[in-house]
């Protein structure tokens, strides 16, 4: 549900060969089209390492056991490698061994946690690294010596010049559609579709269109609205509202099409991407607006 253009996704995945799928939800999105769902444990069904956007490393130790046939993805990746012939490279006693493999890789290296181990994050607490070194208590602060990792430790400020959307508006499709997040829900609603009190409270996705557009549009608040693009349509009821921009909509992209085929804010999206991210354009295409009856109308 958070891919753009879902009609290209849906028809990728029905043309795949062998869709498996490793996750600890079913149904999904995705899981819809599996032909294998291997189920996974949750993070307090396993242990291992966290770590944030503050650079703090935490370890988080297993507090109950997997559900049903579920299992850590460490375990269920080796389950695999073994039955394809490579177990002798997954021979992993623990997670601790795994993590150490993979720290000792980062010595040398801007984010170095060479110096961590489960045992001494268990053991002593959280760690911000760099942390390159087993007496090194972690760095609560980078650049305090004035330095940079550049080749002769300046620091490098990159200007750049922002473009105007792929698709712009035009007199066929005359406004630019937004997607994002609502407070109550989380990504595609994996989780939080399954959390009552959430869903009682946000259960449905709401259009928000400025007063001008939506008088343009002959809309009222509270009208079902049919959001259309080049590459789809949605429906949802409007909210006619202030705090979004003339010329501009919102729809949240949290409901996929498991929900009714047109929730899906990414019927309407388009792919293209950035040049260097490859991130793609979710947050501006061309659509226009009608108001309908009821959703699917």
């Amino acid at each position: 549900a958070s891919m753009p253009d879902l009609d290209l996704v849906d028809k990728a995945l029905r043309q795949t060969e062998l869709v498996i799928v490793q996750d600890a939800y079913h149904p999904t999105e995705t899981s819809r089209f599996a032909d294998v769902v291997l189920p996974a444990a949750q993070w307090p069904e396993k242990d291992g390492v966290m770590t944030n956007s503050e650079r703090c490393l935490t370890y988080l130790p297993k507090l109950v056991d997997p559900l049903g046939e579920a299992w850590p993805d460490a375990v269920i990746v080796a389950r695999v490698a073994a039955e394809m012939g490579f177990k002798h490279a997954f021979a992993y006693g623990d997670t601790g061994e795994i993590f150490a493999e993979f720290a000792a890789l980062t010595a040398g290296r801007p984010c170095d946690y060479s110096g961590v181990s489960h045992a001494r994050l268990a053991g002593g607490g959280p760690l911000q690294w760099p942390v390159p070194a087993d007496d090194h208590e972690g760095t609560p602060r980078l650049y305090t010596d004035g330095r940079f990792p550049t080749a002769d430790g300046r620091a490098r400020f990159i200007a750049v010049e922002p473009d105007d959307p792929v698709e712009p508006p035009d007199d066929i499709f005359p406004l630019s559609l937004t997607t994002g997040r609502v407070r109550d829900h989380w990504h595609t609603l994996t989780r939080t579709a399954n959390a009552r009190a959430l869903m009682a409270r946000t259960p449905e996705p709401i259009l928000e269109v400025h007063p001008s557009d939506a008088r343009r549009a002959g809309l009222s608040d509270g009208d079902f609205v049919e959001i259309t693009s080049r590459r789809g349509k949605a429906v949802a009821q409007c909210r006619v509202a202030l705090t979004i921009r003339e010329g501009t909509c919102f729809l949240p992209f949290h409901w996929g099409r498991r929900f009714g085929f047109y929730k899906a804010a990414n019927n309407l999206t388009l792919t293209a991407r950035d040049p260097i991210s490859q991130q793609p354009e979710l947050k501006a295409c061309a659509v226009r607006l009608r108001r309908v009856a009821e959703i699917g109308a």
